[in-house]
């Protein structure tokens, strides 16, 4: 494998790989491959299911929207990500696709968004959001990609959360210490934090503990990266 392999994912529902197996790939990788890496037949890349590891392979064919890739070796066996599931609340286009990016390369492993009285955005481009979550995870060198959940109202999302997931939530003004380690999920308000019903609503669930962020209020997108980072940081020395 050579650091500057290209390394694409592969979604691939068909029997495990085997070395000397042959793998096509989708239109978009193809002319990535072709036209924006300028890769020729026998090229290297890497390829990943979230099944079968990692795995060198070689361009075998390669046209306009066409490209096939014989695998050669298997580099890293599959290994799931270690993480939390994060629960956010949608905001605005760009600082949506910035957490779906940054979340993915923090380790995020489920991606949940909820509506709550103060999120300003109701839809969401889930394909669009999957094709992020999908480029990130194959930049940071992760060997699965975060799934992503429909929208849904935060109020039903708690009301079937099982007591035994640890749900962190960052509260502005009423949670203390930083994020606890060990916890399964994250939760992070919208822009302008919970509505007061919601942090009573929060306040009584038995699998939450809120916890601080310090003292400055920030960004729903900063806080959210920001809890990540000390959750995997805490999780990692405990």
């Amino acid at each position: 494998m050579s650091r500057t392999d290209p390394r694409l994912f592969i979604v691939d529902a068909e029997s495990p790989w085997q070395e000397g197996e042959t793998v096509s790939l989708s239109a978009g990788q193809a002319h990535y491959l072709g036209k924006v890496m300028r890769l020729q037949p026998g090229d290297g890349v890497v390829l990943f299911n979230g099944r079968d590891g990692e795995w060198q392979a070689t361009v075998e064919g390669l046209k306009k929207n066409q490209a096939t890739v014989r695998v050669t070796s298997c580099l890293r066996p599959q290994q799931d990500t270690e993480g939390v599931e994060l629960l956010f609340a949608p905001l605005k286009r760009d600082a949506t696709e910035l957490l779906i990016r940054m979340g993915t390369e923090l380790g995020v492993t489920r991606f949940r968004p909820v509506l709550t009285a103060r999120t300003n955005t109701h839809r969401l481009n889930l394909e669009r959001l999957g094709l992020i979550a999908q480029e990130a995870a194959e930049q940071c060198e992760r060997l699965d990609v975060p799934t992503l959940m429909p929208l849904e109202p935060l109020a039903a999302v708690l009301a079937r959360w099982p007591v035994r997931r640890r749900l962190a939530v960052a509260l502005e003004r009423h949670g203390q210490g930083g994020p606890p380690a060990g916890c399964d999920a994250l939760l992070i308000g919208p822009e302008g934090g919970f509505a007061e019903e919601e942090v009573q609503r929060l306040s009584r669930h038995e699998a939450i503990q809120s916890f601080s962020l310090g003292p400055r209020i920030l960004r729903a997108d900063t806080a959210a990266c920001a809890a990540l980072a000390q959750i995997g940081a805490a999780n990692r020395q405990a």
